[in-house]
């Protein structure tokens, strides 16, 4: 990864304190806290924790207040703080299916066990602005919450149940960690999983909403898109059982594709699969339409050329942070390359301009 090169040190200290006066804004207007941005910036703290692979809302907010709002700023000093932290364990694998769901709809089965749950979302507004909120103006109570049943099945379950769609593997290998070892290719279905939770979200919608038009093949419905929180539990080898350490809210996306069979497989519904911190369901639902996109080879299916089917395409240009090393880099100092560079143009137009002169001498 790129990172900045000392220059000056004096013209450095300055561009820091005038960066920090910048942030601050109007000292008449009273400054942003990082509680605030907590609880009433919520999605973009969401993203930030998501793309930043630390499920921690306090310094995700801390983190956007430092950018000044840049989220790939935010997600940069996440990711940077993250490789400080001790690791003393790794957490069981989550039960979605026992998910305390604020939100929880299916564009595939209108009922359904445990109901729809329309939920918070922007789904259903006008896409007008609120000018009340300019005036600070209060805010309606929501209703009473109804009390949810332990444990709400997963919506392909029922089509399982008739063998109208594949089965979801189950595979008991530890997958590599992305966040401690190099991306590398082939990558298996865990690891692109991993590169697509933590990928940027516009890149990867784009990739989505390619496969919709037709680049890949990819005719999707959303089965089912559910959010709220899990338990997160940990083996204590001293206690012998593990204990629950704490809940996360994720958003979970499971999409049913059509699939008219193949050489190896026959004809049936497949899955796609997207599972991301914090309610970021747009995220979730691309991560599901390309982790199926990606799936062509293992489905016997052909690749037409796509790019969401390209796994090395996908993966190695998702991750904004090392995009954005790699784009910024070039606004640093290039004095010497530039100059070699100009040196040989120079050199080039002299031999052109003696060429031309012989051949008008001939």
């Amino acid at each position: 990864m790129y990172v900045a090169v000392k220059g000056g040190e004096r013209a450095i200290e300055n561009a820091h304190a005038w960066l920090a006066e910048e942030r601050r804004g109007d000292k008449d207007v009273a400054e942003l806290s990082v509680a605030q941005i907590r609880e009433q910036l919520s999605l973009a703290v969401n993203r930030v924790m998501a793309e930043g692979s630390l499920y921690d809302p306090d310094l995700a907010a801390l983190a956007i207040k430092q950018s000044r709002g840049d989220l790939i700023e935010a997600i940069f000093l996440i990711r940077a703080y993250r490789t400080t932290l001790p690791r003393f364990g790794a957490s069981k694998p989550v039960e979605t299916a026992a998910m305390a769901c604020d939100r929880r709809i299916s564009a595939t089965f209108k009922d359904l066990p445990g109901g729809q749950i329309l939920g918070p979302t922007f789904d259903y507004t006008h896409r007008l602005l609120d000018f009340k909120l300019a005036a600070d103006g209060d805010v309606p109570e929501a209703p009473e919450r109804a009390t949810e049943p332990a444990e709400v099945p997963h919506v392909a379950d029922f089509l399982n149940q008739e063998g109208l769609i594949e089965e979801a593997l189950f595979d008991d290998t530890e997958p590599p960690d992305l966040t401690r070892e190099p991306l590398e290719m082939p990558a298996a279905r865990a690891l692109r999983l991993q590169a697509l939770t933590r990928s940027d979200e516009g890149f990867t919608l784009g990739l989505a909403y390619s496969t919709q038009r037709g680049y890949a093949r990819n005719h999707a419905f959303v089965g089912e898109l559910r959010i709220g929180s899990v338990p997160v539990e940990m083996d204590i080898p001293e206690l012998g059982f593990s204990v629950e350490v704490g809940e996360v809210i994720l958003t979970e996306c499971e999409t049913v594709n059509q699939f008219t069979g193949s050489k190896t497989e026959p004809p049936q519904f497949t899955r796609g699969y997207g599972l991301v911190f914090g309610q970021t369901e747009r995220k979730a639902i691309s991560m599901a339409l390309v982790d199926r996109a990606l799936r062509w080879e293992e489905l016997g299916e052909d690749n037409v050329g796509a790019p969401a089917q390209d796994a090395e395409f996908v993966l190695y240009h998702a991750d904004n942070i090392q995009a954005t090393g790699f784009l910024e880099h070039i606004k640093l100092p290039h004095y010497v390359d530039f100059q070699s560079e100009l040196e040989l143009v120079r050199k080039l137009r002299r031999e052109a301009g003696a060429a031309a002169v012989q051949e008008a001498a001939e």
